[in-house]
């Protein structure tokens, strides 16, 4: 992969935004909720690490949690979620979310046709109700074209220290690629609302797309002191999420 030449300039800049953004959210005491969500293979990881990597780990704590027990799946659906949300001056990244139901569930059948729709009508909702409650919520969807995410895969298979990044569900991601994009078309379409909109973004060259990432939750999450000195995103890899894009070529088919 090639980098742009000042790539490694404009993440470390961005950093230094993000640790300014920090101090002032703990002198605040905001909260806020990331929400990473994508294909397999577009890069989740990878954007935390560049948000994370010199951020307080006593503010900062990165969520993904595993399948649900069988007491957990006898409880409210959102109610591992909710005990995972931040406190005062504290940032809370979803690695994989609430969402799981509107996408793996979907496709792989983990949940019922019923339990699905449910979620599809109560997520706004829940949404909803951590934004009224003071909890800035950013949403982000990180899109991958099939050639890419087929390389990466791939990729993720033959070297030995990305071992632990290769799950059974990495087989499908392929096969069921179609299934994975309805149930995406329909997530965004039924979930993006004025209070809680996603974003997407074209993950297939990674250095654009983490830059796009840090300077939108900049942008959007810091005090307008810091997050006026942060470019827009590149519109061609950032954009906000619109019926349209599901259609027009925005969001790989």
């Amino acid at each position: 992969m090639t980098k742009h030449p000042d790539h490694d300039d404009q993440i470390a800049d961005l950093q230094l935004h993000l640790v300014r953004w920090q101090q002032a959210a703990q002198a605040s005491g905001e909260r806020t909720v990331l929400v990473l969500e994508g294909r397999d293979g577009a890069g989740k990881d990878g954007a935390i690490k560049r948000i994370t990597e010199h951020l307080s780990p006593r503010a900062t704590r990165v969520v993904a949690l595993p399948k649900p027990s069988d007491r957990e799946r006898t409880q409210w659906f959102f109610q591992r979620y909710v005990a995972a949300l931040p406190a005062a001056g504290e940032l809370v990244i979803f690695n994989r979310s609430w969402y799981n139901r509107a996408g793996v569930e979907v496709v792989m059948g983990f949940s019922s046709p019923a339990e699905q729709a449910e979620f599809l009508r109560d997520a706004p909702d829940f949404e909803r109700m951590l934004v009224e409650s003071g909890i800035r919520l950013v949403k982000i969807w990180l899109d991958i074209s099939k050639d890419e995410q087929k390389a990466r895969l791939d990729e993720r298979r033959d070297d030995p220290l990305k071992a632990l990044k290769v799950s059974d569900l990495d087989a499908v991601a392929q096969t069921k690629w179609a299934d994975y994009s309805a149930a995406r078309d329909l997530m965004l379409q039924r979930t993006s609302t004025p209070l809680a909109p996603w974003t997407c973004v074209a993950t297939d060259k990674k250095p654009k797309a983490r830059i796009a990432v840090m300077r939108h939750l900049l942008r959007i999450a810091a005090p307008p002191a810091i997050a006026a000195d942060v470019k827009a995103p590149d519109p061609d890899v950032l954009f906000t999420f619109d019926t349209a894009a599901c259609a027009d070529g925005r969001l790989f088919a």
